[in-house]
């Protein structure tokens, strides 16, 4: 890349005019220029400190000369020449310069797991209500069969089903076995609830509150239509493998929703619209891993469960998926006490 424009055009009064002009300029142009190739090669870490002051101060100047020029019209190739110049400038200035990799890791090493621990008393609320709403489906079903309907109002699997027809439904992918349309729809219901348990934060919290009530209460309804049937053991089975990441999910995207209501309705000692902006930083930030982990149980649904049929080792992958989801998040990122 060159150190100077290209000369002026020929016309004696503009070239003039831009000879002085680049002449009065061109030693701090030429400057930057050098410490732009220095970037370039070897990085910003290979600045002194007065080199990193003294960047920005290079830029500015030559934002000035090339705004100067342009209003007085000074030829084409020297103002090319500056624009070149202080959008290379810019990049190291303004742009970022942390690596995708150091993004990654500072997001999975440390934001997430942090922010998932901010959250310790929605997350358990979130639990208690999803898996109370569970009990419920499942309490008022074993008391009135008819519920079940009424909670899952078109679903194939009904209460008039035989063992066989219920047991069929959860072996793996085969070319008759209505699993995988069922499967694509419990996987877009459940992002959707996720998604909208986060959203619904925004109305106070309540909306969230009820909805992860009336979602845990279906899945109550068929662990009890399966139990009813001998085969809880085998729908347990079933549901894990893809189930302790997904409904975990869910529950984290419900405290993220409590969290922003809370926040709303308990500001503390700032102002209620500083206090939702701080709120929506710390969640934002989670429902981010929230959707990291939407997509690993897609992927454990998609493939996992059609491929591995034995209730055991289901159970297996579904127990070793939540050993790690725990121990990720309850390890990871904390501060080293030193001393």
């Amino acid at each position: 890349m060159a150190d100077d424009p290209v000369q002026p055009q020929s016309r004696p009064a503009l070239q003039l005019k831009s000879q002085k002009f680049r002449e009065a300029r061109q030693g701090d142009w030429r400057l930057l220029n050098a410490q732009l190739d220095k970037a370039e090669r070897d990085g910003l870490g290979s600045f002194s400190v007065d080199e990193l002051l003294n960047l920005p101060v290079l830029y500015r100047s030559a934002m000035s000369s090339l705004s100067m020029a342009q209003s007085i019209s000074l030829d084409r190739n020297l103002i090319t020449y500056l624009q070149s110049l202080c959008a290379r400038a810019y990049v190291y200035v303004y742009g970022p310069q942390t690596r995708l990799k150091e993004v990654l890791s500072s997001f999975f090493v440390r934001a997430w797991p942090r922010g998932f621990r901010s959250l310790g008393l929605e997350l358990a609320l979130a639990c208690v209500l999803f898996f109370g709403g569970a009990l419920l489906g499942w309490l008022l079903c074993a008391q009135d069969a008819t519920w079940y309907h009424f909670f899952l109002p078109g679903e194939g699997r009904s209460i008039g089903s035989s063992v066989e027809e219920l047991r069929k439904t959860l072996g793996g992918n085969t070319e008759n076995d209505p699993l995988s349309p069922f499967a694509v729809f419990l996987m877009g219901h459940n992002t959707q609830v996720a998604i909208m348990a986060f959203a619904f934060g925004i109305m106070f919290g309540l909306p969230t509150f009820a909805l992860l009530i009336y979602n845990g209460i279906p899945l109550g309804a068929m662990l009890w239509l399966f139990a009813s049937k001998g085969l809880g053991v085998e729908f347990a089975g079933w549901l894990s493998i893809h189930g302790t990441t997904e409904l975990f999910a869910i529950v984290i995207a419900g405290a993220c929703g409590l969290h922003i209501g809370r926040r709303l309705i308990f500001p503390g000692d700032v102002p209620r619209k500083e206090s939702l902006m701080v709120a929506g930083r710390l969640t934002g930030t989670v429902m981010i891993g929230v959707a990291a982990m939407l997509t690993v149980a897609g992927c454990l649904e998609g493939f996992g469960r059609q491929m591995i049929t034995d209730t055991w080792a289901r159970f297996a992958i579904g127990g070793a998926m939540l050993t790690l989801w725990l121990i990720y998040f309850l390890l990871v990122g904390r501060e080293r006490k030193h001393g």
